[in-house]
């Protein structure tokens, strides 16, 4: 929260001299065409939409009215890409505002595995605290120390500390990768309310909030509305013996499970951003800040539903209202702010659907790529067997695969030779490299939709915590195995449709621009670092500075 009017104004002036921040007054400011923003934006927004592939973008942009509306009128750049090859949650969130790959972020997954950890679950969540013995992968003490880079946030407070770096999401992965390691206030949603750090307590507006959310999850609500344009979508395919497509999202009392599942936690998730603007005194001096807000509802409808059902349909027109809301709130407070939306990574639609939608190669994975499977099969290849827990652990789609502790050194390379064989002949793998290949590769450059396999896999590949083997399905190959009702759809590819996703810049003033260019998650934060004239040594980043204004004027410039 801001200190006393005095102290904001000692902090604005310290913020004139900051060897790290461009001076901020409008004297110094560079020349300008008319209508243009000179000065830096008080307040950054920076907006992630879990799964919202740039696939899902151009279906539905002709449909948006509110939230999204505005942005369309700001730099759009519909060929975005989280370049690398491992398109989950934790990893893409990672890149967003820390402007460099998985490779240097660290986070290579959403879990990784450590078979030689002294605890039973070996698997390791990307935000725990695997140190604490009261923290397991499915249930996290929560905290950043896995995330190598730092993030916007980290660095502008490190220039200037009176900047206030805040997150908020339904998933703690996206607020913790978004927000850092230097943060004033982080929250996600857990059970029936959002919660923070064990060692932080979550402040009134968050208590707010939650009562908010346990009145209206306990009364219950009906359907949601469908718009007039989600015809089209609105029709029931069947997944083994239950159907996707017509869903409308009821909410019975008390049922909160239904309630994280839906787009009502993405209202939530809008209201309580808005909250924290007021609470901290956000976007209120001359020291820009920093607001991340993760929505995670589109990641989670997609993996229940699919792509292209009417559940959808709904999400989406939910969702621009949501944005609509926090625009117009943050328009009423008089703020100066810039937004950047973009996504973690897309997403693919239920095989089924794809199926009778004509394309026939879409299918789910095998379960003989699961991880016991595959050690079933290398040890009767090898005749070598585990000498403690499991001979492999991961699999199950495209990613990494870890071998188990207690081999010695001849083992572990007869396993990996056996391992990779064994893939390289599965009909449902694209291509298979061991860590040893990819250390050898360089860290790729260039247009993202150039990059070869290996690039896309070396993208995403950290020695100390990727696997000696990992492996890429083929295209149209869903990491599904066995479908069940809240779980039908998934990414985590290599392909476009889980790579591509669109990034979109506005600001009050800027003059828009459709820019084609396949740009990368990792050129959000060099921009962004422009605009409040954050400058860094060369190397800070992977990614480049987008000029986000269609004038002659050069927001990379300042």
């Amino acid at each position: 929260m801001r200190l006393a009017l005095p102290l904001i104004a000692l902090a604005t002036a310290l913020s004139f001299t900051s060897p790290a921040l461009a001076d901020e007054t409008p004297a110094a400011a560079p020349a300008a065409e008319a209508g243009t923003p000179a000065a830096p934006p008080r307040l950054i927004v920076a907006i992630s939409v879990d799964q919202f592939s740039a696939d899902l973008f151009a279906q539905y942009r002709a449909h948006f009215s509110k939230g999204f509306e505005r942005l369309l009128q700001g730099a759009v750049f519909p060929s975005g890409y989280q370049s690398h090859a491992a398109t989950e949650t934790c990893p893409g969130h990672s890149t967003l505002l820390t402007g460099v790959h998985p490779a240097r972020t660290g986070i290579v997954a959403n879990n990784w595995y450590v078979p030689g950890i002294g605890r039973k679950d070996k698997k390791v969540y990307c935000v725990e605290d695997e140190a604490n013995p009261a923290s397991t992968s499915k249930n996290p003490v929560v905290s950043p120390k896995h995330l190598k880079a730092p993030t916007l946030g980290d660095l502008m407070k490190k220039a200037n500390p009176a900047t206030i770096n805040a997150a908020v999401s339904a998933k703690d992965r996206a607020a913790v990768m978004m927000s850092g390691h230097d943060t004033d206030a982080v929250y996600w949603f857990e059970g029936k309310g959002f919660t923070t750090f064990e060692d932080r307590k979550i402040s009134p507006a968050v208590e707010v909030e939650n009562a908010a959310v346990a009145r209206l999850v306990d009364a219950g609500d009906g359907d949601l509305p469908v718009p007039g344009f989600c015809g089209a979508v609105d029709h029931a395919v069947k997944v083994k013996d239950f159907t996707i497509g017509t869903y409308r999202f009821p909410l019975k009392p008390e049922d909160y499970r239904t309630y994280a599942g839906g787009p009502r936690l993405d209202a939530a998730t809008g209201d309580l951003a808005i909250r924290m603007v007021d609470e901290l005194g956000m976007g209120k001096d001359a020291v820009p800040d920093v607001l991340s807000v993760s929505f995670s509802q589109t990641d989670r409808v997609g993996h229940a539903f699919g792509h292209e059902g009417v559940e959808m349909c709904i999400q989406l027109a939910q969702l621009d209202a949501t944005l609509g809301k926090l625009f117009d709130a943050l328009d009423a407070r008089g703020i100066d702010y810039a937004v950047v939306l973009s996504a973690d990574h897309g997403g693919f639609d239920a095989p089924e659907r794809l199926n009778q939608e004509g394309y026939a190669a879409a299918k789910r994975i095998s379960a003989d790529l699961k991880d016991d499977a595959l050690s079933d099969a290398v040890s009767r290849a090898t005749g070598i067997t585990a000498p403690e827990g499991k001979l492999l652990y991961g699999a199950g789609s495209s990613g990494d695969i870890y071998l188990g502790a207690g081999l010695t050194a001849k083992q572990r390379k007869k396993v990996t030779s056996a391992l990779v064989a064994l893939l390289k002949a599965n009909p449902e793998v694209e291509a298979v490299y061991t860590a040893e290949e990819l250390k050898a590769v360089p860290v790729p450059q260039g247009d993202p939709q150039d990059w070869t396999m290996v690039q896309r896999v070396r993208a995403s590949f950290d020695p100390e915590r990727s696997g000696e083997v990992l492996m890429m399905t083929r295209r149209g190959v869903v990491g599904v195995a066995d479908p069940a009702p809240g779980y039908v759809a998934t990414h985590g590819s290599p392909w476009d449709y889980d790579r591509r996703v669109p990034i979109v810049f506005w600001r009050k003033g800027m003059a828009g621009e459709e820019q084609p260019a396949p740009v990368e998650t990792v050129d959000i934060a060099p921009t962004l670092a422009a605009l409040v004239g954050l400058k860094e040594p060369a190397g800070t980043w992977d990614g480049t500075c987008l000029d986000i204004d269609g004038s002659e004027a050069d927001t990379c410039a300042r």
